[in-house]
């Protein structure tokens, strides 16, 4: 860390969303350029910069800021540059000039409290004085804000989105209740709001801080694990374990939350024992499961809109002219969607889901049907498949760019008679939520999926709750038909399910082990295979047709480390490609690159707007799990643009960024709805609540034409005898049951 006094000489660039700026600076004789987040700057202000030096590719040594403090310039010149800067609104060069040469050394006293002065210039009168005024106001606040952050040690960063929330509110919220930050500003969580009230003196007893800590409580077991509720007795625990504060004063703050209906709770069964638990949940997803409940209750009950006479007629016909034949199973899955208003299928790999969705397509010929899919890929597999346009539920519900907000509703139902959903397992409650609002009854609803793959990212367990509450016409396939002589990859993807040892290196298959003894040698291994070996023998690209999938984030076969070896293998540094450094993270034009959050806000395009020939499309909302490739970097302009799958291009800046991650190797839990050509798995260790059968299930189910092992086979069995889950809290099969008053459907016994 270095410490300098400069003087600003020029901007270079800033953005003004985010406070990034670069600036040229002047040391003495010594004349260098500062990055960073900073408050704007003129020429000729006085700095106090705290930093790192850098060495960037192109533009060589730079100073890296970390705290900034800016002060007035003093002398004569200063002021005139600082004034011409245009950072004050009403005054340019002349006018700069003219009020250095009239006011010396008081110019800025004059503007900051005397402005009517001003009107002594000619050409200044009392309506620009006033402008002026202001816009040197504004400046001074958010440098007075910014000051005042930095005290408390707040990286500027945040302060610049502080400042843009609160303006001159600043002082008063961070003194008073630092905690309503993590309500107000999107990325700013509540460890960072409390290390901030820790350095402005709150009390750890305080009441905001344990009203902060318990909303933290519930959202971490919502957004952390997929609770829709954590029991009284659990919330009340957490949230001790995070405050450190005494069990009495947490239980009266959830009791006054609880009153002002901040928080809700229900009195409801525990399912490992049915005792009655107090369940505590955020309004919001408690509103969720309720809706969920009433609105297929709806669909169930009320007769299709759409007939499809005779089903068993047509299945015979149809049989006939596409020359297949179903299995029993698969005619039982065909006819009850054609006679349900809902309907669940599920089944594991090779079982024929996709062969039933297109029988049902048939069937329902004539109508108007809406494939759709939780995920870019899942859905253009799911086109592929069956011959016809699929979408995103997003994008089927028409997604408007604010969080959760669809155009599609109860005001603006989807106007179809049918809407199949593909791998069900991936959709949460919230998004179930928005599907069922854009329904009318009468609307048939087929969801399909495979109940034993991981749940969804998202809060809820929404298919296996489902199936779970044998309300709804269900068939469970078990039967395997995509199968042949070489083909291990479903035969093995079951064997795991059923809790067998997977058949490993048959001859002329396409299921493959490579022992290693130890991570450094499986990553080498790993790294040899997509670079030189697994290319040549699959004819394949080895970016995009070949996958890594890591159980782990960290170690040496962990996902961060596997990336950085697959770049500098894949797509190595050359002087012809723009780089973007973030920091320890390298970003390279042609990287494969995947979005880690939802962006409710980001914008992107489709197509190409001067050609008319081709159609185009502008949006909002990029998606956690969304994998795409760097087209172009623009280092000059801090500007990293990607087209994601479904051709969706995207500009990052340098605020958005922060959001992307390399996606050579990616986790398990990130790939579900994906399919790829190949797929390598490190088998090499790890906590053990990762190393889960479900998790290996997961990851080979992810694979079309080959899978490959890569380390030990004392892990692979260890996953496989694994079956621990994580029990995700929720209440929506206990909803679903309160609201059945009929006798369950047939199909829904354990045989079908």
């Amino acid at each position: 860390m270095e410490m300098l006094s400069a003087v600003a000489e020029e901007t270079v660039y800033r953005n003004d969303e985010n406070g990034y700026t670069v600036l040229t600076v002047r040391a003495g004789k010594r004349r260098f350029t500062a990055i960073g987040i900073m408050p704007q700057i003129g020429e000729g202000e006085r700095l106090d910069l705290d930093g790192t030096w850098v060495e960037h590719p192109t533009y060589g040594h730079q100073l890296k800021v970390s705290t900034i403090k800016v002060y007035p310039p003093e002398t004569r010149s200063g002021i005139e540059r600082y004034l011409a800067s245009g950072m004050i609104r009403g005054i340019g060069l002349s006018t700069a000039k003219q009020i250095v040469q009239h006011f010396g050394d008081e110019a800025l006293t004059v503007i900051a409290e005397h402005p009517e002065r001003l009107t002594e210039i000619g050409g200044i009168g009392k309506k620009k004085a006033k402008m002026i005024a202001e816009s040197y106001a504004e400046q001074a606040e958010e440098r007075e804000a910014m000051l005042f952050l930095q005290k408390y040690n707040i990286p500027a960063r945040l302060s610049v989105r502080i400042f843009k929330e609160y303006n001159d509110r600043v002082q008063e919220v961070i003194t008073q209740n630092p905690y309503r930050l993590v309500e107000d500003i999107e990325g700013i969580g509540f460890k960072t709001a409390d290390h901030i009230a820790e350095s402005v003196g709150i009390e750890r007893n305080s009441p905001y801080r344990i009203h902060a800590g318990i909303h933290y409580a519930l959202r971490e077991a919502s957004v952390g694990i997929g609770h829709c509720f954590l029991p009284r007795e659990e919330l009340i625990a957490s949230a001790r374990s995070t405050l450190g504060v005494p069990v009495d004063l947490l239980e009266t703050e959830l009791d006054s939350m609880l009153i002002t209906r901040e928080v809700v709770a229900e009195i409801i069964p525990d399912e490992t024992d049915g005792r009655e638990m107090i369940a505590v949940y955020e309004p919001n997803l408690n509103k969720a499961e309720k809706l969920i409940a009433v609105r297929l209750k709806e669909l169930k009950e009320k007769k299709p809109n759409s007939s499809c006479n005779d089903p068993d007629r047509q299945i015979v016909k149809m049989e006939r002219e596409e020359g297949i034949t179903l299995h029993e199973q698969q005619r039982r899955a065909v006819r009850m969607a054609a006679e349900s208003g809902i309907c669940i299928i599920t089944g594991g790999p090779g079982t024929g889901k996709t062969t039933i969705i297109k029988c049902i397509l048939n069937l329902l010929k004539g109508q108007k049907v809406a494939l759709a899919a939780p995920t870019g890929r899942a859905a253009k597999r799911m086109s592929e498949a069956c011959g016809r346009e699929a979408k995103t539920l997003h994008r089927l519900l028409e997604y408007s760019g604010e969080e959760g907000d669809f155009t599609r509703g109860e005001d603006n139902p989807l106007e179809i008679s049918a809407l199949i959903i593909d791998e069900m397992s991936m959709v949460d409650i919230f998004l179930m939520t928005a599907v069922l609002r854009a329904l009318t009854p009468g609307t048939r609803l087929i969801m399909v999926g495979d109940v034993d793959q991981l749940p969804s990212v998202g809060a809820g367990n929404v298919l296996r709750d489902l199936l779970n509450s044998e309300v709804f016409p269900t068939v469970r396939l078990s039967e395997i038909f995509r199968q042949n002589e070489k083909s291990m990859i479903v035969y093995n993807a079951h064997q795991i399910n059923q809790g067998l040892a997977p058949r490993l290196n048959a001859k002329g298959s396409d299921f493959f082990f490579e022992r290693a003894a130890y991570p450094s040698l499986a990553a080498d291994e790993i790294v040899n295979l997509c670079a030189n070996r697994l290319p040549g023998f699959l004819n394949a690209d080895p970016i995009w047709d070949i996958q890594v999938l890591s159980p782990t984030k960290k170690g040496e076969c962990g996902v961060h480390s596997l990336n950085t070896l697959l770049q500098a293998a894949l797509n190595p540094e050359n002087s012809k490609k723009n780089e973007y450094i973030r920091g320890e993270t390298i970003f390279r034009v042609g990287d494969k690159v995947m979005q880690t959050r939802n962006n409710y806000q980001m914008d992107w395009t489709r197509g190409n707007l001067l050609n008319e020939e081709e159609d185009y499309e502008e949006g909002q909302g990029i998606f956690n799990g969304d994998i795409g490739r760097i087209e172009e970097i623009h280092p000059e302009d801090k500007l990293v643009i990607v087209r994601f799958d479904d051709e969706r291009l995207v500009e990052y800046g340098p605020a958005d960024i922060e959001d992307l991650e390399l996606a050579y190797c990616i986790s398990i839990h990130k790939s579900q709805g994906n399919e790829f050509p190949a797929v390598v798995i490190p088998a090499v260790g790890g906590p053990p609540m990762l190393l889960t059968r479900n998790l290996l299930y997961t990851a080979v189910t992810r694979a079309k034409r080959l899978v490959m092992l890569v380390g030990r086979e004392s892990v692979i069995e260890q996953m496989i005898r694994n079956t621990h889950i994580v029990k995700r809290y929720s209440a929506l099969k206990w909803r679903v049951v309160q609201l059945e008053e009929v006798v369950p459907h047939a199909e829904n016994s354990p045989e079908s």
